[in-house]
C-alpha cells in the first residue's frame, strides 16, 4: 500500500520544528499568502522557552525590535507575557542600550501557540520528520516517521538541538532533543549522507529551583524599570502581567571547592562531550576552571512564571551529577535549603555549517531547502527567531517566483547575523553582540522601525494598522525636527546652566543636555509644544542631533561597503583562472562559494590584494 499524505497533496512551505525559528518562519510564510504546514514533534511545546526565561538583552534586544519592525511575532508576544522589563546599558550611548524582559515561560508558549493557531493559511501537525524528499537534486517535501510523504515547493529546517541530540548529566547520557523530548536521528543521518558540511556543538542549561525553598531575604532584590519600555512598535497588549523582581546572589569559596573536587565528574571535563560549547555563556565548571583566581560569581535568581514556583539561577549552567549540583547550590547564600526541581544538563547536537547557505538562507547544494536557528550553529531565542523570519519570508517568496529578501550589514543586526554566518561560518554557538555590527550607531533599537518597517510593508507582513502607526510616528518626528530647528532655549535660574540662548538642536547636541533637562526650563512658554511628543519620538530626534557628525561619517563608510558588496560573483566563476591568486586562496573561495565580493572579503585568509584581483577579473568577465 503506498505511503499516505497529509490532507492536501502539495504545500507551498513546510516548516520542520516549532521553536522560535519555526514559529516565525511559519507565521511569515502564511501571512505572505502561501499555504504553510508546520510539523513539530510536540504541539504542546510550540514556542517553548527551553532554557532561560527571558527575551532580549545586549544586541539581542536589537534583533527583537527588528523582528517586530518587519512584522514578526516575538516582540508582541514578549510584551504580552513579560513579568519584568529593563533597559540595559542606560549609562552608555544609545547605540548599545538594549531592552530585556523577564518572561512568563508558560504564558509565552501559550500565547505563541494561540497566534500560530489563529493564523489563516497555516496548518499545524504533530509529526517527526524522518527525511527530506528529493527529485532531480531539489527538495520537494519530507517523509515522516509514520511513513507519510508530504510534498512541498520549499522546506524550512528549524530543528534546534534535536539532530542527534544527546543530554549529559554527569556520567548519565540520554538521547534527547531537549528536556527529554525524542531526538531526530534519521533526519540527521540523511543530511550527513547527502554530503552537507556538518559539525557538533554543545550547549547547556541550569537546574530549576523550588522557589518555596529559597530565602530571598538574604539576596539583593533587582526590580524592573518603572516606567518600562516594551519591545513592540505597534502598541501595548490589552493588559501587562504583574511585574516581578529578580534577585542577585553570589557563589563563594565553599562552592568553588565543591566544583574543584568534582569537576572530573562533569561531562564537559570527563571527555564524554565532543561538541564545542558557547564561549560567552560558560558553565559554572568552566567559570571555576578558567578563572581560578575568583572565589565568587554573580547569580541572578529569576522567576519563570506567575503560575509556577520554579526559579531559574541564571549563570549556573552545568553538567555535573545531580548530587553535586545539589551540594553546590546549597553552598550559595539564600539557597542553603534549596530543592532542585529539574537538574541542569548539557546537550550535544549536530548542526549544518552555515557557509553552505546563500544569504537568503537557502541551501547552495539543495535548492528549495532553507535552514534557520540552532541548526545553523547559533545560540539564543532571538538569533533563531530572526533567522526563522527571513527563512520563512524567502521560502514563501521562492514559491511566488519573487526575489529573496536580503538585509545588508548596514540595514540591520539581522543582516549582520546572516552575513556573518554565511560568509564566515562558525565553530562555536554564535551569539550576537553589538561589537559585531560595524555600523551600530545607525542600527539602534529606537530606529528599527524607521529602517525596516517600509520593507515589512512592501513585502506584505505589516498591515494597515501598523502602517498607520508608522506614518503617524514619521509625521511626529518631522514636526519635532522642525521645532528643534526653530525653537530657542534661554538661560533660566534653577535650570541646567547655559551661557546664552541656544537653538534647541544645539542644546540637544551637548552631551550633558537632553529633553529630560528641558523639564527644568519651566518659565518658557514657547517650549510647551514639546509636551505633545512621546518619549520614543524625543529619544530618536535627540540621538540624531547628538550623533549627527558620527552618523554622517558612518554613511560615507556604508557607501564604500556597498560598492564592494554589490559586486556579484557568478556561481560558475572559475577562481583558478585569476592570475595571482594562490592555490590556498582558490581552495578557500571554492569551499565557501561567496555570492558577493563583500562576502569573499570576510573569509579568513582572503587578503585585500586577492579581493582587488577578483574585482578586476569579474569586471573583465562582464565586459
Amino acid at each position: 500500500m503506498p505511503a499516505s499524505s497529509i490532507s492536501n497533496p502539495t504545500w507551498g512551505v513546510i516548516v520542520v520544528g516549532g521553536g522560535h525559528a519555526g514559529a516565525e518562519a511559519a507565521l511569515a510564510a502564511a501571512k505572505l499568502g502561501v499555504k504553510t504546514l508546520l510539523l513539530t514533534q510536540t504541539v504542546d511545546n510550540l514556542g517553548a522557552m527551553s532554557c532561560n526565561p527571558a527575551i532580549g538583552g545586549l544586541a539581542k534586544g536589537h534583533l527583537v525590535k527588528e523582528i517586530d519592525a518587519l512584522g514578526g511575532a516575538m516582540g508582541q508576544v514578549a510584551d504580552q507575557t513579560a513579568i519584568q522589563f529593563r533597559v540595559l546599558n542606560r549609562a552608555k550611548g544609545a547605540a548599545v542600550q538594549a531592552t530585556r524582559c523577564q518572561s512568563d515561560m508558560l504564558a509565552y508558549k501559550t500565547q505563541m501557540r494561540a497566534r500560530l493557531e489563529r493564523q489563516p493559511g497555516l496548518t499545524i501537525k504533530q509529526a517527526e520528520v524522518a527525511g527530506l524528499k528529493l527529485e532531480m537534486g531539489r527538495v520537494v517535501g519530507v517523509t515522516s516517521l509514520m511513513g507519510e510523504e508530504i510534498k512541498a515547493q520549499t522546506v524550512v529546517l528549524t530543528t534546534g538541538t534535536f539532530l542527534n541530540g544527546l543530554i549529559h548529566i554527569g556520567d548519565q547520557r540520554h538521547k534527547a532533543g531537549r528536556a527529554w523530548e525524542f531526538p531526530s536521528t534519521l533526519l540527521a543521518e540523511q543530511l550527513k549522507a547527502l554530503g552537507l558540511n556538518w559539525g557538533r556543538l554543545k550547549t547547556g542549561t541550569t537546574p530549576r529551583l523550588d522557589g518555596r525553598t529559597i530565602d530571598f531575604s538574604k539576596m539583593e532584590p533587582q526590580p524592573g524599570d518603572d516606567p518600562f519600555v516594551p519591545f513592540s512598535f505597534w502598541g501595548p497588549p490589552a493588559q501587562y502581567l504583574a511585574q516581578q523582581p529578580c534577585h542577585i546572589t553570589f557563589t563563594n569559596a565553599k562552592g568553588k571547592e565543591i566544583i574543584e573536587a568534582n569537576i572530573h565528574l562533569s561531562a564537559m571535563y570527563s571527555g564524554a562531550i565532543t561538541g564545542i560549547g558557547p564561549r560567552y555563556c560558560p558553565s559554572i565548571e568552566d567559570k571555576v576552571s578558567r578563572f581560578p583566581e575568583r572565589d565568587r560569581h554573580q547569580i541572578f535568581i529569576e522567576p519563570t512564571s506567575l503560575a509556577s514556583f520554579e526559579y531559574y539561577p541564571n549563570g549556573m549552567s552545568t553538567s555535573l551529577p545531580l548530587p553535586v549540583q545539589e551540594a553546590f547550590m546549597r553552598s550559595i547564600v539564600g539557597l542553603e535549603q534549596v530543592e532542585i526541581v529539574r537538574p541542569g544538563y548539557a546537550i550535544e547536537y549536530d548542526y549544518l555549517q552555515p557557509t553552505g547557505l546563500k544569504n537568503s538562507l537557502e541551501s547552495k547544494d539543495l535548492p528549495g531547502l532553507f535552514a534557520a536557528g540552532q541548526v545553523n550553529g547559533t545560540s539564543g531565542y532571538e538569533e533563531a527567531a530572526a533567522q526563522g523570519l527571513i527563512a520563512g519570508i524567502n521560502a514563501a517568496r521562492l514559491t511566488q517566483n519573487r526575489p529573496p529578501l536580503v538585509l545588508g550589514r548596514h540595514q540591520a543586526y539581522i543582516g549582520v547575523l546572516i552575513d556573518d554566518l554565511v560568509s564566515k561560518g562558525t565553530a562555536e554557538p554564535y551569539r550576537m553582540f553589538t561589537s559585531r555590527a560595524e555600523y551600530r550607531l545607525s542600527l539602534r533599537e529606537d530606529n528599527a522601525d524607521l529602517r525596516l518597517s517600509p520593507i515589512g510593508r512592501e513585502i506584505g507582513l505589516l498591515g494597515d494598522k501598523e502602517w498607520d502607526l508608522f506614518n503617524t510616528k514619521q509625521e511626529a518626528l518631522a514636526r519635532l525636527r522642525e521645532l528643534a530647528h526653530t525653537l530657542y532655549v534661554y538661560p533660566e535660574p534653577g535650570a541646567p546652566p547655559i551661557e546664552h540662548r541656544l537653538k534647541l538642536e544645539v542644546f540637544l547636541k551637548k552631551p550633558e543636555l537632553d529633553f529630560a533637562a528641558l523639564e527644568r526650563f519651566k518659565g518658557q512658554e514657547e517650549l510647551a509644544p514639546l509636551a505633545e511628543f512621546t518619549d520614543a519620538v524625543k529619544k530618536t530626534v535627540e540621538t540624531e542631533f547628538k550623533y549627527e557628525g558620527y552618523l554622517r561619517r558612518q554613511e560615507s563608510q556604508v557607501q564604500n561597503y556597498l560598492k564592494t558588496d554589490a559586486i556579484q560573483i557568478p556561481a560558475s566563476f572559475d577562481y583558478t583562472t585569476v592570475i595571482g591568486l594562490s592555490k590556498e586562496v582558490c581552495q578557500k573561495l571554492l569551499q565557501a562559494r561567496p555570492q558577493t565580493l563583500g562576502q569573499a572579503a570576510k573569509i579568513s585568509g582572503i587578503t585585500p590584494a586577492a579581493i582587488a584581483l577578483l574585482m578586476v577579473a569579474i569586471q573583465k568577465g562582464r565586459k
